[in-house]
């Protein structure tokens, strides 16, 4: 694992299960309407706008951010991706279960407090809820935060002692990944906080919401999203430089700020 960056000991780790930006194997849910190239740059902005968030979030409360990677041999991707290094865990197994409980003990391994697994699918999501699920496990109490998502799974998982259990028989990639989740949580008697729900953006029509959204930033559960500045500038520019916004909303008149 790299080990460059803040010194984690005592710190809550968040790792974003991240993978490197590559035409045809990231974000292929988007395509169509989406080109592979476009979608391989959309994982790119999404990524810095994830990395971006736990910056904004560790001003609040001591989190230290990782990437939870894959495939091999695409480090270099990763150096480059923020301003700052980067710790990295290889996390390149068949199992997504695997990958994630790999980013656990990486988190772990590195001295931190607690560890929490983050998609990179929500880009606006509340920093107040990376700053919450670190207080929430913070002093090792031995319980789990998890945010749910619109499409039955989860956001975000925090946990302040590793359990194996937690990423056992789950069925990834489905409507049941949540409740699921939930059903190893009570087998294991382990406290739950749950965080409210979040979009997560991996079909053409959660992308949609989110562009037609992304000049409101608008106060949601008492939360105000994530300015997501990476994801944003991407969008307008595709909006204004390309007929992207045509393809995702053939309909409709759609219209984006391009200042």
């Amino acid at each position: 694992m790299n080990t460059a960056g803040p010194d984690p000991s005592g710190a809550c780790g968040i790792a974003v299960m991240a993978k490197a930006s590559m035409p045809g194997r990231t974000k292929t849910r988007l395509v169509p309407p989406l080109t592979f190239e476009e979608a391989a740059a959309l994982n790119t902005v999404f990524l810095k706008d994830a990395f971006a968030n736990i910056g904004e979030a560790s001003r609040a409360t001591p989190i230290v951010g990782f990437a939870a990677y894959g495939p091999t041999g695409e480090e270099p991707f990763f150096e480059n991706l923020t301003d700052a290094p980067l710790r990295l865990i290889p996390a390149t197994y068949p199992n997504f279960g695997d990958c994630l409980l790999a980013g656990i003990d990486g988190i772990f391994s590195a001295g931190c407090s607690s560890a929490c697994v983050l998609n990179a699918d929500t880009p606006d999501l509340p920093s107040e809820y990376l700053v919450r699920t670190a207080r929430e496990l913070a002093g090792g109490r031995d319980r789990v935060v998890i945010g749910p998502t619109d499409d039955g799974g989860y956001y975000i998982l925090g946990i302040s002692k590793a359990h194996r259990r937690l990423f056992a028989e789950i069925d990834w990639s489905t409507e049941r990944v949540f409740a699921q989740t939930l059903e190893r949580i009570a087998e294991l008697e382990l406290e739950v906080v749950t965080l409210p729900r979040w979009s997560d953006i991996d079909d053409a029509q959660s992308l949609l919401r989110f562009a037609n959204r992304i000049d409101g930033m608008k106060t949601e559960f008492g939360a105000r999203p994530f300015a997501a500045p990476h994801s944003r500038e991407h969008l307008r520019n595709r909006f204004r430089d390309s007929d992207l916004a045509h393809r995702l909303a053939p309909s409709a008149e759609f219209r984006v700020d391009a200042a």
